[in-house]
C-alpha cells in the first residue's frame, strides 16, 4: 500500500482553483520532491495531505487513512516540518524537543536528536536567537521526534549553510533506509535532483511531469550555458545560425545539436564579445532545465481564466 495517495485532487478557494486534478503516490522508504513555481499548488496539496484542508474533490490518503476523518489516529504517525516557525521563540532546542517528545508514547531520545541535527552547540540557546539554518534544523528535529512513518518537509534546506545541508541530506537518507516516506517541497532544484528518488513537477495546480530525476533529465538535444544576463541573443543566434533564448536570467538555450562545431562557435563568440562562460551543458540537461522548459511551455499555452497562480497563500 502506498504511504501517500493523491487521486484527482481538486482544492478551491471560492472561485479560485488552487489544485486541479492532481494525482501521484509515494511509497514507504521513498523520497518524493514536489516542485513548482510560486502559486503552483504545492503547499495546498501538502496541507490537504496533512489534514489542514479538505479536498473540494478527489481523494487523499496517508498510510491508508483519511487525513481529516482519521486525524486523531494519523497525527502521531506523521511528522510535519513547517517552512517557518513551529517552535516557541523563548525555548531552547533542547527544551523544545523534550516538550514535543512528551506528546508521544514512543518518542525519539531528545539528546539524540540534538546531536543528529547538529544543534549541540546551541542546545541551550533560545530559538529566537538561532540563525535561520539552525531554526530549520530545529524544525526538522521537531518533525522527527515522534518517529513518523511519513514526513512532510517544507523547504528543508532553504537558508541552510552547506554544513547544515549535508546534515539534512544525511537525515533524509536515514529516513529512507528506515522505510519512512518523505514528501518534501523545495524551490532548490539541484537539491531535489540530489536527494529525491522521484520528482513531481506541479504548475498551475496540475502535475506536468513526474519520474525519477535521471529519467527526466535525459535526452537533451540542445546546448545550455550560463553567462551574464541580457547578452545579445539575436547576435549570437546569427553567429550560430540557430535560435537562442534566455530561459532565465543568465541561463541560455541554443536550439542546435550539441556537436563540437556548435560548442566551438559558441565559445568563440563569447570570447570575441569578452563575455565569461560560467557553465556549459552540451546535450546534458539538469532538472532545472526540464523545470524551466515545462513551466515556459505551460505559460505559453495557458489561456485566460482562474488558476492556482492566483492563490495568494500558496507557495
Amino acid at each position: 500500500m502506498p504511504a501517500v495517495e493523491v487521486e484527482a485532487l481538486r482544492v478551491s478557494f471560492g472561485p479560485v482553483v488552487a489544485v486541479q486534478d492532481v494525482s501521484f503516490a509515494a511509497e514507504p522508504g521513498e523520497v518524493v520532491a514536489l516542485i513548482g513555481p510560486n502559486g503552483a499548488g504545492k503547499t495546498t496539496t501538502v496541507e490537504t495531505l496533512e489534514g489542514y484542508r479538505r479536498p473540494s474533490a478527489g481523494r487523499v490518503r496517508v498510510l491508508g487513512l483519511d487525513p481529516v476523518a482519521d486525524r486523531r489516529t494519523l497525527a502521531p504517525r506523521i511528522g510535519v516540518m513547517l517552512q517557518d516557525g513551529g517552535s516557541y521563540p523563548v525555548l531552547s532546542p533542547e527544551r523544545a524537543i523534550r516538550l514535543f517528545a512528551s506528546y508521544y508514547d514512543e518518542a525519539r531520545d531528545p539528546a539524540e536528536l540534538v546531536e543528529l541535527t547538529g544543534l549541540a552547540s546551541v542546545a541551550s540557546t533560545p530559538a529566537k536567537r538561532l540563525s535561520g539554518g539552525e531554526r530549520k534544523r530545529l524544525a526538522l528535529a521537531l518533525a522527527l521526534v515522534g518517529r513518523p512513518r511519513v514526513a512532510f518537509l517544507d523547504e528543508p534546506t532553504a537558508g541552510v549553510d552547506p554544513a547544515g545541508r549535508l546534515v539534512v541530506r544525511e537525515i533524509v537518507s536515514s529516513l529512507r533506509e528506515d522505510g519512512v516516506c518523505v514528501l518534501l517541497t523545495t524551490h532548490e532544484l539541484a537539491e531535489a535532483e540530489r536527494v529525491a528518488d522521484r520528482v513531481v513537477i506541479v504548475d498551475h495546480g496540475r502535475v506536468v511531469a513526474s519520474g525519477r530525476p535521471g529519467d527526466l533529465v535525459t535526452g537533451g538535444r540542445d546546448v545550455r550555458f550560463s553567462a551574464p544576463a541580457g547578452i545579445d541573443v539575436a547576435a549570437l543566434a546569427s553567429a550560430l545560425e540557430a535560435a537562442v533564448a534566455e530561459v532565465a536570467p543568465g541561463e541560455y538555450r541554443v536550439d542546435a545539436p550539441p556537436t563540437p562545431t556548435t560548442v566551438a562557435a559558441l565559445t568563440a563568440w563569447l570570447a570575441e564579445s569578452d563575455l565569461p562562460l560560467a557553465d556549459l551543458r552540451a546535450g546534458r540537461q539538469t532538472l532545472e532545465d526540464v523545470f524551466f522548459r515545462l513551466v515556459s511551455e505551460r505559460a505559453g499555452s495557458d489561456g485566460p481564466g482562474e488558476h492556482a497562480g492566483d492563490e495568494p497563500v500558496d507557495q
